[in-house]
């Protein structure tokens, strides 16, 4: 007994002194790369939707269900596997859904109709679902301490760069190059390749790592003292993803409705505006204070919603591309300040769980609502199920902006921060 626990001791001692010498700020970047690509991989196939659906045939509902399902299944690994990387490391567990992420491109470039479609998609979720803890959890604890709030805004940007990059690049391939829905997944497959490598060197950042690997039921806890301010702050995820949901999956539909086109760029493009919008909107706001991005995103995501309306009104392509841009702009902004507010009410130990707890309500506001309305548009069609969507989600924004202005007034009286 003794002997085996100097040898655990010094396991622990030599852990300690590689994660002490290893570069913290090249693992930052490798985390971040990771969560570009997924988010990128994820969003490929809103681009191919529209040629999905003229090749096997598909209805707009299926084209939800399809997408719906990536989300369910990245909500169940989230609910497996959330807070697995807390004690396993989150290098470990980043490797894993690497792995399956490569295994998912294989299955999308090889699917010949919805079948394969669906498996693709459902192991696509897990790898995303199994990665996300990790990811924002790593991307907290590798953050360079120079710039502490680089991890939460890292976390923010990253999926919007990556959406946008998967937008327009699935876009141009589809257009422009051969094996529209193979080639996009192939070249996927070796950037996660040469990811995977830079995860296997990259330093342990998990405070508990090495205590194995343990599958338990993942319940969601946010702290005790928290959750009032957690119950806030998740208004505005749902809002953002609401909104995220119905571009990645509705959108580039919509988009070649509006503009009267058949140049399948333009539904990638739609999806890419969205995102660099939001991606610029959270680069101006990184050093702004949480609650004020926040509330800001909320106003220009109601603004945006308004003009998409109105966009939809008038049947003006022009006024629909202005809306999204601004949505985009609400969009980034929202999910910045929300997802840094967020990410200051639980300790070190515990940031797999409450990120994972965040992703939860971020993947049901992007699934339910997508599928609702896929279905909505088989029997009312794709414009009249527009409008009730925007005027639905408005409504939620509405909510979100009074209950966050409140609870700024409020810690302000406190005399704390958020």
């Amino acid at each position: 007994m003794a002997e085996t626990s100097k040898t655990t001791t010094g396991v622990t001692v030599r852990r300690a002194a590689h994660a002490a010498r290893a570069p913290r700020g090249s693992g930052f970047r490798v985390v971040g790369v990771v969560l570009v690509l997924l988010m990128l991989s994820s969003s490929v196939p809103s681009a191919l939707y529209v040629l999905y659906q003229q090749k096997w045939g598909l209805s707009s509902g299926t084209i939800t269900v399809v997408f719906a399902l990536y989300a369910v299944t990245v909500l169940a690994g989230l609910l497996l596997f959330g807070s697995l990387s807390d004690t396993l490391g989150r290098r470990p567990v980043l490797g894993g859904a690497l792995v399956l992420a490569m295994v998912s491109m294989a299955l999308f470039a090889g699917a010949g109709g919805p079948g394969l479609l669906l498996a693709a998609r459902a192991v696509q979720g897990l790898a995303v679902g199994l990665a996300t803890g990790a990811m924002g959890a790593a991307l907290l604890e590798m953050a360079p301490a120079s710039r502490p709030a680089l991890g939460a805004q890292v976390n923010s940007a990253g999926p919007t760069v990556g959406i946008g990059l998967g937008g327009i690049g699935a876009g141009l391939l589809v257009q422009f190059a051969p094996a529209p829905t193979a080639l996009s997944y192939l070249l996927l497959i070796g950037a996660f390749a040469v990811t995977l490598v830079g995860v296997v060197r990259m330093p342990e950042s998990a405070p508990g790592a090495g205590g194995g690997f343990r599958v338990v039921p993942h319940r969601i806890h946010v702290p005790a003292g928290a959750r009032g301010r957690f119950t806030v702050l998740v208004l505005t995820i749902v809002a953002v993803w609401s909104v995220g949901g119905f571009y990645l999956s509705l959108g580039p539909h919509l988009a070649l409705s509006l503009l009267e086109s058949t140049d399948y760029l333009v539904g990638g493009a739609t999806v890419a505006l969205l995102a660099g919008a939001a991606t610029a909107a959270q680069l101006m706001l990184g050093r702004t204070e949480a609650l004020r991005t926040a509330v800001l995103g909320l106003c220009g995501l109601l603004a945006g919603l308004g003009l998409v309306l109105l966009a939809l009104g008038l049947g003006s392509a022009s006024v629909f591309l202005v809306a999204t841009a601004v949505l985009g702009t609400g969009w980034g902004a929202a999910f910045l300040g929300s997802f840094r507010a967020l990410s200051t009410l639980a300790d070190p130990a515990h940031r797999g769980e409450l990120t994972a707890a965040v992703y939860v309500f971020a993947y049901l506001a992007m699934s339910v609502p997508a599928v609702l309305a896929g279905m909505l548009t088989n029997i009312h069609g794709l414009h009249r199920t527009s409008v009730g969507f925007m005027a639905a989600v408005a409504g939620v924004c509405a909510l979100a902006l009074l209950a966050t202005l409140r609870l700024a007034a409020r810690i302000r009286a406190e005399g704390s921060t958020a």
